[in-house]
């Protein structure tokens, strides 16, 4: 397909190229270390070359994971994501947020020693959400001055609401945008509609909404990281009855979907197993009839503006 083999487009300033599809390895649940370094081992079978991690993903443990699948490989035959500004996960259930310079700093550096790598292509500021200030006094100037040195390559914020880097999305080098345009909804629409004029790349995430988009609306499945809410279990069937009478999966739709968005530069996939990533890689591929877009749009299901496969 046109959309899954779109040419690398390039971020920052520093000759970085974004592959068209990554692995997020955000840890979901008990995954064991063999899974995991199965599945980013079966990445690179496959031809993935990005992978986007953070130091909340386990609190540090899918970054030193990621560090040692990676082990051995060529550090220029990859591009490489990880976070700042939240150091782990709380011990009362919430994040431990730092976007101080040397919260930052701190932050940084145990990334660096738990990937075993000497730099960093893209650092994402992990959900900023309330400290724009500060991410403009402290954060933004020090990471600038990291890209400057060839510490990190571009400068991203990564995102579930967008709102959350209006205040200084001008100066980043790309946005990470998880969950806000999906087939199951569009809402950041407008939002991307900005960046693309501004020449910024988006990288697009929680294709499959944390996942109810991949397993189809069963009892149980998951929305924004918890078990998806009535009404949206009622949409997600509406869309799978359509994608049926086209002989169309529905997570090979949710992928093709999110694909044809021209503001969207790369796909990251978050699979914690072999089997994920293959039914995500699958997506890419398939073949979607333009009356399936049709007929979602027919029956209210998508945004008429939203741009769709050709």
């Amino acid at each position: 397909m046109e959309h899954a083999e779109r040419k690398a487009v390039r971020v920052g300033r520093h000759g970085l190229r974004l592959p068209r599809v990554g692995l997020g390895t955000g840890l979901h649940g008990e995954v064991s270390e063999a899974q995991s370094v199965a599945t980013i081992e079966h990445a690179l079978a496959c031809g993935v070359r990005f992978f986007d991690t953070a130091p909340l993903y386990g609190n540090g443990l899918a970054e030193e994971r990621l560090g040692i699948a990676l082990r051995g490989v060529p550090r220029d035959s990859y591009v490489l994501n990880t976070k700042v500004g939240i150091l782990s996960g709380g011990v009362t259930g919430g994040y431990d947020y730092d976007f101080s310079a040397a919260g930052v700093q701190r932050c940084f550096e145990r990334s660096l020693r738990r990937l075993g790598t000497e730099r960093i292509d893209i650092l994402h500021l992990h959900e900023p959400e309330g400290f724009a200030e500060q991410v403009l006094s402290e954060t933004l100037p020090l990471v600038a001055g990291w890209r400057e040195q060839g510490l990190i390559r571009a400068v991203s914020a990564g995102v579930n609401h967008w709102a959350m880097v209006e205040p200084f999305v001008d100066h980043l080098d790309c946005v990470l945008l998880a969950g806000r345009y999906t087939l199951l909804e569009q809402t950041a629409l407008p939002f991307l509609d900005r960046q693309r004029q501004a020449g910024r790349p988006v990288l697009g995430a929680g294709i499959f909404n944390s996942g109810i988009l991949a397993t189809g609306p069963r009892a149980g499945a998951r929305y924004n990281y918890t078990p998806a809410p009535s009404p949206l279990l009622e949409r997600a069937r509406r869309l799978q009855e359509v994608c049926a009478r086209h002989a169309v999966e529905l997570a090979h739709a949710a992928v093709q979907f999110v694909a044809a968005q021209p503001a969207i530069a790369s796909l990251i996939f978050g699979a914690c197993s072999p089997a994920e990533l293959g039914q995500a890689l699958a997506g890419t591929r398939a073949a979607t009839p333009p009356a399936l877009w049709t007929d979602l749009r027919t029956a209210g299901l998508l945004d008429p503006a939203a741009p769709v496969p050709t």
